[in-house]
Order: structure tokens, then sequence, then C-alpha cells
């Protein structure tokens, strides 16, 4: 049960080194993350997760100093549906997926749905 109490600590610290930096609007180094966030972390630990996080394209980076300063390449609600996007194609039964994924939305999240998908056909006539 150790993994799983480790991966469940590691992916909060992710979403909190997220929320810092969406929070911020700016880059940030390794430095300024793991001091706004005072949770004690080695340096190394920080730049270990942000460099990481550059890796899987979920920040970008840039030369600062010696080392980096780091973005999100999106918003929390971009991720959240980059995510979506992937577990729909990693999936060859895409149609069964959409409408198991449709059936399960509350009516007011499907009246959202259909209003959004009336405005993406609208846009792209």
């Amino acid at each position: 049960m150790a993994k799983r109490d480790e991966r469940r600590q590691h992916g909060e610290l992710v979403a909190d080194v997220l929320a810092v930096l969406w929070q911020a609007g700016e880059p940030m180094t390794a430095q300024q993350v793991n001091a706004t966030l005072d949770k004690g972390l080695a340096r190394t630990t920080m730049a270990t997760i942000l460099s990481r996080l550059h890796e899987k394209g979920t920040l970008r980076r840039t030369p600062s100093g010696r080392g980096f300063a780091y973005e999100p390449v999106e918003d929390a609600a971009g991720l959240v549906a980059g995510r979506m996007r992937r577990e729909l194609e990693s999936d060859p039964r895409r149609d069964l997926v959409l409408k198991r994924f449709v059936s399960s939305l509350s009516e007011d999240d499907g009246e959202t749905l259909r209003r959004l998908l009336r405005e993406a056909e609208e846009d792209s006539e």
C-alpha cells in the first residue's frame, strides 16, 4: 500500500506545482515554485518534477540564469481536455466510449455539451 500512497502524494504534489504556476501567470524557476509551495522539498526534487512535466509536454521552459523558468502550456481546463482526448484516442471503440460518457452526464452537463456542439458547428460554417 505504500506505493499507492507515494503515488497519491506525488500526484498531489504535481497538482500543487501546476496550481502555483497557473496562479503566477508567468514563468517561475524551481526555486521560486519551491519557495511558494513551502513544503520543505529539496531544490533537486522540485527541479526533477518540473523537468518531467516539461518532458511530458505539460510545461514549457525558457533559460533563466543557470537554470530554467517554467510555465504551463495550457490552463487547467485545457490540461483535462487533453487527458480526455488521449483516453478517447486510446480505445478503438470510440463510439462506445463516447456513448458511455454522454449517458453518465448530468442533465445540466448534457445540455451544456449540446450547446457547445451547436456553437462549434456554427463556428465551422
